[in-house]
Parts: C-alpha cells; structure tokens; sequence
C-alpha cells in the first residue's frame, strides 16, 4: 500500500527520551506506534530493552514488540515484511501510525527497502584481504574512495567488512554500490517519511543513561537473565548478546564482579549511544532536534512540532 501521507520517523540514542515523548504525541494525534527497536521484538526481554510498560501499552497500541521467542532468528527483511505490514494496516483502517525506535538498520531499511546485491565471492574478498594485509591499513578504503566516493562517505575507514563489501559488489556488477542503493530505494519507495532524531548533550545524555541502568537492575534484570536462561536460552543467540543480557552471562559465569558488571553495562551503554549518534549522522534525510535541557515529555512534543512545523496532513 502507498501512500503519500507523510509518516514520522522518531528516533534517537538510548535514553534521550523517545519513549515518553512518542507516547503523548501519539495520544495527542491519536496514533499507533511502530516499534523500531531489533531487541525490543523478543519475548521475555522487557527491562534491558526498556519496552515501554504494560501501562503504557494500554495508552498506545504498539507493533513490532514481542514478536518472536529469543532463540528464533528474525532478520532485518522479517522487520521490513512485518513492520510495512503494521504500517499499511494502520493506514488502511484511518489511522496514524509513528515509527519509534534506535535501531538505525531497520529505519534504514523501512525508508529506503533492501538492496538484495550479487552473492558473496569468497575468493574475491580473500584477494581484497590480502591486497589489504600486503599494503597496509585503510588501502583498500582508499579504493574505495576512488571507485566509489558515494559509499565511502558513509563508511568508517576502520570498518573493514562493510568497505570490502561495497568494493565486492563494484568488481562484480560493475556498478558503484551507491548507484544500486539510488536505484532500489526509488523503486521500493512506498511511503513519505519523516525522519526526526531527538538529541541531547553528552553532559546531559549519560547521566540519564546511567540512571537507567540503575532503575533497570532495580527493576530486576538479574533475575529477568536468570529467567531466560534457565529457559534454555544461550550466549550463543544473538538476542542475548544484546547490551544487558550479555553483561549478566559473564557476570554469571564469574567473569566479573557485580559491581563490574554494572560499570561495564553503563559504559557499554553509553558506547552504543555514541554508534547511533554515528549511524545517524550519516542519514541525509534525518532531522536533528536539540531536546538539551528538556525535561518532561510536553516539552520535547512542543520542541519536536516547533522545529519541523508538522503540516496538517501528517495526522
């Protein structure tokens, strides 16, 4: 289903405050939200993926939450198939539906689709491997500076996996990856997004990670891994790898203390912080609100309309 109604896009780095905000905008505009968080779609982890609470739920229905057990593999294309499909439901009964979320890959993907590009070439990427290994670090990013200055831009020179990839599909199709990415999002566009991205600064944003962190081991997450665990649930599964979950398995296998493990949780947390600011500042199409200094979710729901000046038509 398209349609030309422009959908809002609300995202930003753990807790700047998108779930409070989303929450009375979407009361305000009667909406559904459509989560965008790739953790926040297993069951049974609720307190280290800060999913809003049952309460909240009851306000605002949400999608996209609790979709499937941890040890059951849900990749981006399942988020994409699923998530369009709430959107388009939501679309199609009269209703408003907001994305919220941090996860910079699913919001890439809902805004733009999936480029399905050439299948890998194993030989290929051990002969960029070497090339790399006999020449040195960032040689083969300096290709692709050269051969494609377009992708290059929105990759970290240090980000060796994505820098061959991109050189793999350009020696293959002979097609500049970015070129292919223009491509594929005109012809998967199916609706008009608008991408917002609440920020706050470091002074500000961390002591509220660290608060977090607090609230959610007094809310229980020792005992919500313990839960998952004796469930069956590994350190194997990319679910409980996420921040959170993967501290409390070392922490039970006495890799650390508690007190460790709570630092390590803080610091991690306030690292992947800085990833989504990264990931973010590489989306053209996104909008930065500065929330510094906003306390209360009225606040930022004013600052959010001040700042794009939402038209009529987007409720």
């Amino acid at each position: 289903m398209s349609s030309d109604k422009p959908i809002l896009i609300l995202a930003g780095p753990t807790a700047v405050g998108k779930t409070e905000a989303s929450l009375l905008l979407a009361r305000d505009w009667g909406a559904e939200i459509v989560s965008a968080d790739s953790m926040q779609i297993y069951r049974g982890m609720d307190i280290g993926t800060a999913k809003p609470s049952p309460e909240q739920r009851a306000l605002v229905y949400h999608h996209m939450i609790d979709v499937v057990d941890p040890a059951q593999p849900y990749s981006v294309g399942d988020y994409l198939r699923d998530a369009r499909n709430a959107i388009d439901g939501i679309l199609k009964s009269g209703g408003t539906p907001i994305v919220v979320g941090g996860t910079g890959l699913y919001i890439r993907a809902l805004m733009r689709g999936l480029l399905h590009g050439p299948p890998a070439d194993m030989e290929l990427r051990e002969r960029l491997l070497r090339k790399e290994s006999d020449n040195g670090e960032g040689t083969l990013y300096a290709d692709l500076v050269r051969l494609d200055p377009e992708s290059a831009i929105k990759i970290h020179p240090n980000d060796l996996r994505r820098t061959i990839r991109a050189l793999e599909v350009y020696y293959i199709r002979d097609r500049k990856l970015s070129d292919l990415q223009k491509a594929h999002a005109f012809h998967e566009k199916t609706h008009a997004f608008r991408l917002l991205f609440l920020v706050r600064g470091r002074s500000e944003l961390y002591p509220r990670i660290e608060q977090r962190v607090d609230q959610m081991i007094a809310l229980g997450l020792e005992d919500e891994v313990k839960r998952l665990i004796l469930k069956g649930y590994g350190s194997d599964l990319i679910s409980m790898q996420a921040i959170g979950y993967s501290h409390f398995i070392d922490y039970f296998n006495n890799r650390t203390s508690f007190e460790e493990t709570v630092d390590l949780l803080k610091r991690d947390t306030k690292r992947f912080a800085k990833r989504q600011f990264t990931w973010f500042r590489r989306e053209p199409d996104a909008r930065w609100v500065d929330i510094t200094g906003l306390e209360t979710p009225g606040e930022i729901v004013r600052q959010i309309k001040k700042t794009i000046e939402i038209p009529d038509n987007l409720v």
